[in-house]
This record gives structure tokens, C-alpha cells and sequence, in this order.
């Protein structure tokens, strides 16, 4: 049996080691001498904001810039082998609120390390936000306008195009493993903000994917992470899953693809992948 004077010392260990992401938090409370980053989208503001080499691990969504390829991985944000991190020596572990699981988090804590938890919406506001909380939490808030301003910018320069058309997102890990994003997902405020429509919008979060439900939706674009279509074996693997050549987008092959994180990442590169994207799916 634990113990209650234990369980009270390990719960107070966790209050004192998993932090919020906010600007209440002092730089000289965080030591980022050497960082382990547990989220793609939180690796690139850290690059951004001037922190590149302090970083000496991350998990595999981590794939922004192409420095970060060499450095140790912790296994996905949502599956991260705690040995692993440890094991890296951090001073500060950085994650995002709701993808470590409650027992990962407590394990990190138990260890000493501090774990930073910062929030993240799925849109422009949102990466801003996540742009704000990291910098302000490291006491770089001078990058921040400077980030923001990109953002706006790249927005500004996507091309205004007069129709919107039907855009369906599919995860795939070969035939066997194929869901569409509906909406309250990444991808759906990503298609929106590109100019079109999901085609998907009368489910919620990802659905098993369905001939009968595809043919139906009958999208103009189908769209995938790179690796995604890839593991379909390309557009002819594409056009043999039943339902696909009888939408418009089988009839004219007008599949596409990106990089995942670029993608759904909402990152300071979030404007740069609206504007791809639109261009994607409207030429």
C-alpha cells in the first residue's frame, strides 16, 4: 500500500514541475540549456524564436526545420517512451495540453524535470497564441510581432479565387487503413481557410472511410499527407479503392498532396500552407 504522505509528496512534485505555458512563468525559472520538444508545431516556434540548437530531442512530428532529422526521438507525442526522454537529459520538456497522457506527464515529473504544457487552437489565432505563449515564456517576446507579421503576410499574398471546391481529406496507411477528416479537425479549418469546402462536413474529428459515403460526398479534390497517397501505391493504387474513380476527383485524377506537418501543424508557417493549399486545390 502507498503510503499517504507519498501520494501527497508526488502530487505536490507534479504541481511544481508541470507548468502552463504563460508569461507568468520567468525565463530565469526555466533552464533551456537544453530543450526536449514533445510537438512538432512547438519545435518550429522554438527554431524560430532563436532556440534551434538548444534542442537535443523531440518526438517524431517534430520533422521542421530539417536540422531537427538528426537529433534523438522520443516516439509520437501521444506514445513517447519516458526512458527515452530521460535519457536525453533535458533541463525542460515542452508539450501540448491534451497529447501526453496524464501518466506520462507524471512520470516526467517524478523525475524532476520540468514539463511546460502550452495550449494550441486549430487556427490563425491559434498559432498565434502558441507563438506568444513559448516566446513569452522564454522571455523572447521580442520575436513575437515579428512572427505574427509573417503570418500576415503570407496570408495576404493567397490568390482570391471566384469558386470553392469540395476537398476531402483521407488518412491513409495502406488500403486497410483509410479515415476522412470531418469536421473540429485540423484539417477542416485548413481546407476552409484555403478557399474550399469539406466535403466531409457532416461528421465530426476522423470516420472510417466508405465507399458508399465517398461516391456520395463526391469530392472535386482528395487530398493526403505525402506518405499518405504513397502508401495507397500513388494515384493508380488511388483509383483501384472502390468508390474513388466514380467521384469528380477520380474521374480527373486531381489528387493531392502535403507534407503533414506543414499542413496541420499551425505553425509560424501557417500562412505559407494556406496559400499552397489553395493553389493546390483551386489549379
Amino acid at each position: 500500500m502507498v503510503h499517504p504522505n507519498s501520494q501527497r509528496l508526488f502530487a505536490l512534485i507534479t504541481i511544481l514541475f508541470v507548468l502552463s505555458c504563460n508569461p507568468a512563468i520567468q525565463q530565469s525559472s526555466i533552464n533551456t540549456e537544453r530543450i526536449v520538444s514533445l510537438d512538432g508545431s512547438i519545435t518550429e516556434v522554438l527554431c524560430e524564436i532563436g532556440l534551434e540548437n538548444n534542442i537535443v530531442g523531440v518526438d517524431i512530428t517534430s520533422t521542421y526545420p530539417a536540422s531537427m532529422a538528426a537529433l534523438p526521438k522520443a516516439g509520437h507525442n501521444r506514445v513517447i517512451n519516458v526512458e527515452a526522454v530521460i535519457a536525453m537529459n533535458p533541463t525542460v520538456i515542452f508539450a501540448l495540453e491534451k497529447s501526453l497522457k496524464p501518466e506520462t506527464e507524471q512520470q516526467l515529473a517524478s523525475a524532476g524535470i520540468p514539463v511546460v504544457i502550452c495550449r494550441r487552437e486549430y487556427d490563425i489565432r491559434g498559432a498565434k497564441d502558441l507563438i506568444k505563449q513559448v516566446a513569452d515564456t522564454l522571455g523572447k517576446g521580442d520575436h513575437v510581432e515579428t512572427l505574427w507579421k509573417k503570418i500576415d503576410d503570407d496570408l495576404a499574398g493567397v490568390k482570391k479565387y471566384n469558386n470553392s471546391p469540395k476537398v476531402l481529406f483521407i488518412y491513409a496507411r495502406g488500403v486497410g487503413t483509410m479515415s476522412v477528416a470531418g469536421k473540429k479537425t485540423a484539417l477542416d479549418k485548413m481546407i476552409e481557410l484555403a478557399g474550399g469546402v469539406n466535403a466531409a462536413s457532416e461528421v465530426e474529428d476522423f470516420k472510417p472511410f466508405t465507399a458508399e459515403s465517398i461516391v456520395k460526398e463526391n469530392p472535386d479534390v482528395i487530398l493526403f499527407f505525402d506518405s499518405g497517397l504513397e502508401s495507397l501505391g500513388g494515384a493508380e493504387g488511388l483509383l483501384k479503392v472502390p468508390g474513388i474513380a466514380a467521384t469528380n476527383a477520380g474521374k480527373n485524377k486531381k489528387f493531392i498532396t502535403m507534407e503533414g506537418q506543414l499542413l496541420t501543424g499551425f505553425t509560424p508557417r501557417v500562412g505559407k500552407a494556406v496559400a499552397e493549399l489553395s493553389q493546390l486545390i483551386h489549379e
